[in-house]
């Protein structure tokens, strides 16, 4: 039997795992003082991890500001992708956005990193602009994409969420924190 992910809000007991999880997914990782910043400095910012069983699996970042959210970084650890560590992330997220108020989400991609625009557009983003030379490892631009989560775009299924894409049990009771170079 298959444990369910559970949400949490980031600690700071949470990095050691966090960063090995960082450094496996992006080849710019943030640094350790980065997201200590994030999580205890930063006023605006806001992190969520997702566990399976004991194991930390994922976590997204995000910042917080009026009534617009940025993500700013998401990662899931290699051996538990597609097994929508991500999803259930962003759902939460997108969920206790529309809960809150929150007009607006947006956030930076690779647009070589296909799999993740995807997820994005499933949850009702879409491409707004680019940001050019954006990736410093690589020049590479980087797509901004947001969602709208006004009262007109709600529907049945709460607006830019596909439905059962946010299967989690949920630790707290508001949405995660920042996010960064996907």
């Amino acid at each position: 039997m298959r444990e369910a992910p559970t949400l949490a809000p980031m600690t700071l007991d949470d990095l050691d795992e966090v960063m090995a999880i960082e450094r496996a997914a992006f080849q710019t990782p943030w640094s350790r003082g980065a997201f200590r910043y994030e999580l205890t400095q930063n006023r605006v910012a806001r992190s969520m991890v997702v566990r399976v069983g004991r194991q930390l699996a994922g976590y997204l970042c995000l910042w917080e500001i009026g009534h617009e959210i940025h993500i700013t970084n998401l990662a899931v650890d290699p051996s538990f992708r597609r097994r929508g560590i991500a999803r259930a992330l962003l759902g939460s997220i997108m969920l206790g956005a529309r809960r809150d108020g929150v007009e607006l989400v947006f956030l930076e991609v690779r647009p070589t990193n296909v799999e993740a625009v995807a997820l994005y557009e499933s949850f009702g983003f879409r491409v707004i602009g680019r940001r050019k030379g954006y990736y410093f490892d690589t020049g590479e631009d980087a797509l901004v994409m947001e969602a709208r989560l006004g009262a007109e775009t709600a529907g049945p299924t709460g607006g830019n969420q596909r439905p059962g894409s946010a299967v989690v049990s949920d630790a707290r009771d508001t949405p995660p924190d920042r996010g960064g170079r996907q």
